[in-house]
């Protein structure tokens, strides 16, 4: 429907300035206790996680470049929209998100490979792959998501105060053009990687019966966590935020459709669900490191043992972290080749 002018986009009211903060606040909690603990653990296990090892590294540190910089743009949604910080400084909160996302989305790949290849291929790849190789693999990861991060940088970004996400209108046919390949390179490649490793490697153990169990339930378990990623994450934000680009080239061009405003709205939730990853890729450390929830259940219990466990509660807890203890030594041969 052609219009001499477009009805502006609106937000339901409050939305920047409550919802956003809160998820940010939430996301930088969960994310500094939780990327906290697993570095932490991640020495006492390095060797017993083999090469693996490296990715999970990496993607903690994915996670950890984001979170200093949400406190940041919290005091920016609490004052009104207003960007206090500087244009440099706004460009550098984006290109932090953006290192995060997509090394998350990289590293999170790079799992699922290995795991494919100690699934379906055990004997090709067994004692060919090196921690070298993960960590030329991760140095790879981080060139090739600081080039596409790169160019975002040279975008306009700040205007009456104002710290734009993508950039604002002057140039957001340009900005299109760099987010459709953006997209493509960063997030749809890994994503059917991902998808074709997880789909071979699901029929794999549906079809052989030598495979242990206990490996079946961890590669089930990595892939319910890759489907709330992807699902929740990934997916919904990168097919909202070209949308609402193109939407808004059409209200330039005085093109008004009815959907925009409500994509431009999904659009904005999107990005404060899109940051939730920092919060939930630590179920990754979980799920390499199935001692973590004993762990974390005597370090809960151990105030209160003296008040109200019993010497039968006390044995219960140690049997469950020695039964933890056994499920892994049960899968040490495939974690050693990087599950």
């Amino acid at each position: 429907m052609n219009q001499t002018s477009c009805a502006k986009f609106t937000l339901p009211i409050d939305y920047e300035h409550r919802f956003l903060p809160s998820v940010y606040i939430i996301v930088f909690i969960i994310g500094l206790v939780a990327n906290g603990w697993g570095f932490k653990t991640l020495p006492q296990k390095w060797k017993k996680l083999g090469n693996i090892s490296v990715f999970v590294l990496n993607l903690g540190l994915a996670n950890i470049l984001y979170l200093p910089v949400l406190p940041f743009l919290v005091v920016y949604y609490f004052k009104g929209s207003k960007w206090i910080f500087g244009d440099t400084f706004c460009k550098i909160t984006r290109f932090c998100f953006n290192l995060n996302l997509y090394g998350s989305i990289g590293f999170l790949t790079c799992i699922s490979v290995y795991r494919y290849l100690a699934i379906v291929h055990p004997m090709r790849v067994m004692g060919r792959i090196t921690v070298t190789h993960s960590v030329a693999i991760s140095v790879m990861v981080w060139f090739l998501v600081g080039v596409q991060s790169l160019p975002d940088m040279f975008f306009l970004k700040t205007k009456r105060q104002k710290c734009y996400h993508t950039t604002f209108t002057a140039y957001v046919e340009d900005y299109l053009k760099y987010s459709l390949g953006w997209t493509f390179t960063g997030f749809c490649i890994p994503f059917f990687i991902t998808l074709g490793c997880y789909g071979h490697v699901i029929a794999v153990l549906c079809r052989k019966n030598t495979i242990h169990k206990v490996l079946k339930q961890r590669s089930l378990k990595f892939l319910f966590i890759l489907i709330i990623l992807f699902s929740v994450c990934y997916i919904p934000y990168h097919v909202l935020k070209n949308l609402t680009l193109r939407s808004r080239i059409l209200s330039k061009k005085k093109i008004c459709h009815g959907w925009s405003n409500g994509v431009y709205i999904a659009h904005q939730i999107s990005r404060g669900l899109v940051c939730l990853n920092s919060a939930l890729n630590p179920l990754v450390y979980l799920h390499v490191n199935e001692e973590i929830p004993a762990q974390l259940i005597q370090l809960l219990q151990r105030p209160f043992n003296h008040f109200s466990l019993s010497n039968s509660g006390s044995v219960s807890v140690a049997q469950t972290a020695e039964s933890l203890t056994q499920v892994n030594m049960l899968h040490s041969s495939s974690v050693k080749l990087n599950p």
